[in-house]
């Protein structure tokens, strides 16, 4: 069993520790500008940053389901492929929202076509899951060989 999962472990820890990563560079900035929890406001600079982690902390949810259903019920090297391309697209939107809200948009369209190729893949999945166990029609065998 173990080995059906340890690549997906091991980039969700990867991916765990980036969140982390990102937490601490707000505390970071919460320091270098003086601005006490809660309060959220400040320069830009602090604005930049915290959007960027609490950005990254809003989609973290989708892209670990995403990442354990495709990895799961699709095949488990290219869910974890796809999810160390979608953690490296994170930490290049955080850095470069960090620097300019302009440099955020091109990482940011990368790391959602990786979500929605997991989507894909993730359905894809579950659907011939499906369609083998409930229906008996396995899609694999009707392609030609």
């Amino acid at each position: 069993m173990l080995d059906q999962i340890h690549l997906l472990a091991a980039v969700t820890v990867l991916g765990v520790l980036e969140q982390a990563y990102f937490f601490l560079q707000v505390i970071y900035a919460r320091r270098m500008f003086g601005i006490s929890p809660p309060n959220t406001s400040g320069p830009p600079e602090f604005k930049r940053i915290f959007r960027a982690q609490v950005n990254c902390s809003e989609y973290f949810p989708i892209f670990l389901a995403l990442l354990w259903q495709a990895g799961l019920f699709f095949h488990q090297g290219l869910a974890a492929a796809l999810g160390l391309l979608y953690l490296y697209a994170r930490y290049c939107y955080f850095m470069g929202y960090r620097a300019s809200s302009s440099e955020r948009l091109a990482p940011i369209y990368f790391s959602t076509g990786v979500l929605w190729i997991l989507v894909a893949v993730s359905a894809l999945g579950i659907l011939h899951f499906f369609l083998s166990h409930y229906v008996g029609l396995n899609i694999l065998q009707l392609l030609p060989a």
